[in-house]
């Protein structure tokens, strides 16, 4: 039987995390995160697995990284500004093919901003915040179970595919608190790694490197990372709908914004507006295939975000001007409300 449980989203990634198998957790404290590095802080040792609270948001993502080359599964977490301290160590993760789970629980910016949340570091994520040509595989939990749930898809996927996996979520929903169910099963078993740089006994060394200076080798390694992209985005897209097939009106939107999306939802059904929900739980790779499938029979879009508008980028790539998209953003820690988005598709509004 289940164990269910009241708990904020930041421990039900932390919890997640060790029911993954987490060997290793390297952080340094930021608001709004705090409670995930404090439940690590707190509950990695009673499993005999290692947690440092680093010197700075570099050293934690080198930690990572060290872990990660000698096989074991890593993680580290911090907010908007100490992630970007930590892009150079992401981009070195991909580049050499190691897996690690990165959580991001956003602030509001540009800059140090201040502790609220926002959803304005979805560029950074989805589109490679570190320098070269990579890409992380990116989920945004909906819910505290989600929290949890995905912070295990998170750990598969990165052993998987050998590469850093991000969880991008915001101060709303790391703080909240919901009941969550516990399944009682024992931690996945991590697949061996035979890359792994764990002392040459008997057997040949294995090198991990992203520094190719021979001509003609790193273009090898970076069309052979490509390839690797192009599998996960045929084979890792994952996405919820409500209500689409017969909305008139699609409402998109991920995290705290899809939240509010329910909302409004409930409310314009009962108001006999055919409104449905696309809410993307990959954002990388995204699931443009299916959106633009549902533009086939819907007549509007509205995106709902807490950023200038960085998933309307997506969605209107994937609409690819085939119909109106409409746009809701809030910026500086503010959140759009259900009420906003019902104004936004009322059927004068749609008229028009």
């Amino acid at each position: 039987m289940p164990t269910k449980l009241l708990m904020t989203g930041n421990e039900a990634i932390g919890e997640g995390a060790i029911r993954a198998g987490c060997d290793c957790y390297y952080g340094y404290p930021i608001t709004p995160q705090n409670e995930l590095t404090a439940y690590m802080a707190r509950h990695m040792p009673e499993h005999g697995r290692v947690f440092i609270q680093a010197e700075s948001e570099i050293a934690a993502i080198n930690m990572v990284f060290g872990s990660a080359v000698a096989g074991k599964r890593a993680m580290t977490s911090s907010s908007s500004p100490g992630i970007s301290l930590k892009q150079e160590g992401i981009s070195y993760l991909a580049g050499c093919q190691l897996p690690a789970v990165i959580v991001n629980i956003q602030r509001a910016g540009p800059g140090l901003g201040d502790i609220t949340p926002s959803q304005a570091d979805y560029f950074q994520a989805t589109k490679g915040g570190g320098h070269g040509d990579y890409k992380q595989i990116v989920l945004a939990p909906f819910s505290v179970q989600e929290m949890h749930d995905l912070t295990i898809k998170a750990f598969v996927l990165a052993d998987r595919y050998r590469n850093p996996v991000m969880i991008l979520s915001d101060g709303r929903l790391g703080q909240m608190m919901e009941p969550i169910y516990l399944y009682n099963k024992p931690s996945p078993r991590p697949p061996l790694k035979p890359w792994a740089l764990t002392g040459a006994r008997g057997r040949k060394p294995n090198i991990i490197r992203s520094l190719f200076l021979v001509h003609g080798e790193l273009e090898k390694h970076n069309q052979f990372l490509q390839e690797k992209y192009r599998t996960i985005e045929e084979k890792e897209v994952f996405f919820e709908e409500r209500y689409t097939s017969d909305c008139d009106i699609l409402l998109v939107g991920y995290g705290t914004s899809a939240r509010v999306c329910c909302g409004a939802l409930k409310a314009a059904r009962e108001k006999n507006i055919k409104v449905g929900l696309f809410r993307p739980i990959t954002l990388w790779p995204f699931p443009k295939k299916r959106l633009s499938e549902l533009t086939e029979k819907v007549k509007k879009i509205l995106v709902v975000e807490m950023s200038s508008g960085q998933l309307l980028e997506d969605v209107m790539l994937a609409v690819n001007g085939r119909l109106k998209v409409d746009f809701l953003g809030k910026m500086g820690g503010a959140v759009p409300t259900a009420g906003e988005i019902m104004e936004k598709i009322s059927p004068t509004k749609l008229k028009k």
